[in-house]
């Protein structure tokens, strides 16, 4: 009869591990691989953009030798040129190593930095920086031996070493303020007058006078720069001018810095007419001044930042025309 009463139960199935649709394909859980770093990445890490203000004191420091009867020394101009851009390019790079290290460009709200994204190692990037130090140190070594003037050896070497420094170091002077002074000093008088000695051997005061102005439009972008992150550099530790002042007083010294080179144009009239054509260039000014007043984002920033610093390759570019009709 037990045996009668055996049941056709089947056997159960084996269980899967997996379950769901087995036609679609299983979702890692791990994060995805940064992408590998391209040429164009290493060219965004440079800032182009930022290198109409090392051109900029060039073009005016050029255009003051040739004012006073120097001529134009092409192959001096061409060495500055590189020194100013190849230092630009080394202050860009160190900086990108330095923030990134220090954990500052974690949050950064402009183009992410090489090292912050973890996609390059910070020694490469420091590399990178040593490389265009070494351009600007070996160009500069070139203009020394071409015009024998042997003290300029320790100006150059102030300025690697303050370019080093804005970020890099245990104390960074970038970190405590300083930045538009050092900024100010070094594309306006440093670079402008520097340019115009070693083509004519003095310093007039073609040099002396714009010298404030290139200055002051250098400084307008840092300032910019700084407002775009004053929240990141407040969190971060990093105590720029701004985050020291405050938004509203950045924006009037962003004002102020802006206006300066328009202040000096008429001295330079004077004797070069042609100078009054620069006040064209208050259209680039007034417009980025306007957003900085009234920007709601940080990223609206972005678009004062590159106003200002073509409005300095511009203005600069007029008075070299000043001086050189």
């Amino acid at each position: 009869m037990a045996a009668s009463r055996k049941t056709s139960r089947k056997p159960a199935a084996k269980r899967s591990g997996s379950r769901g649709n087995p036609a679609k394909a299983r979702v890692s859980s791990a994060p995805p691989k940064p992408a590998p770093v391209t040429a164009r990445d290493w060219i965004g890490a440079a800032r182009l953009r930022t290198l109409p203000l090392a051109i900029s004191p060039i073009l005016v420091g050029t255009g003051a030798a040739i004012a006073v009867g120097a001529g134009f020394h092409w192959v001096l101009a061409l060495c500055c040129l590189v020194v100013a851009v190849s230092l630009q390019i080394a202050v860009n790079f160190a900086n990108d190593y330095s923030d990134g290290v220090r954990g500052t460009d974690d949050h950064r709200v402009g183009p992410t930095r090489l090292t912050a994204s973890g996609r390059v190692a910070p020694r490469a990037v420091l590399i990178a920086a040593l490389l265009f130090f070494g351009i600007a140190a070996v160009t500069g070594l070139a203009i020394v031996i071409r015009t024998q003037f042997w003290w300029l050896l320790a100006v150059g070497a102030v300025c690697i070493v303050a370019a080093w420094f804005y970020t890099g170091g245990k104390r960074p002077y970038g970190y405590f303020g300083l930045g538009e002074l050092f900024v100010f000093v070094f594309f306006g008088p440093v670079a402008v007058i520097g340019t115009t000695f070693v083509q004519a051997g003095s310093v007039p005061q073609e040099s002396w006078v714009p010298s404030i102005a290139v200055g002051a439009l250098a400084c307008g972008v840092l300032v910019t720069n700084n407002l775009r992150d004053i929240d990141q550099d407040r969190v971060a530790g990093k105590r720029t001018l701004t985050v020291l002042i405050g938004k509203r007083a950045s924006q009037v010294l962003y004002t102020v810095f802006m206006l300066v080179p328009f202040a000096v144009v008429p001295v330079l009239a004077v004797f070069y007419p042609v100078a009054w054509l620069s006040l064209i260039v208050l259209l680039a000014t007034l417009s980025a001044t306007l957003i900085v007043w009234t920007y709601r984002t940080p990223r609206e920033l972005i678009v004062a930042l590159q106003l200002s610093s073509l409005a300095s390759l511009a203005w600069s570019g007029f008075i070299l025309w000043a001086y050189v009709a």
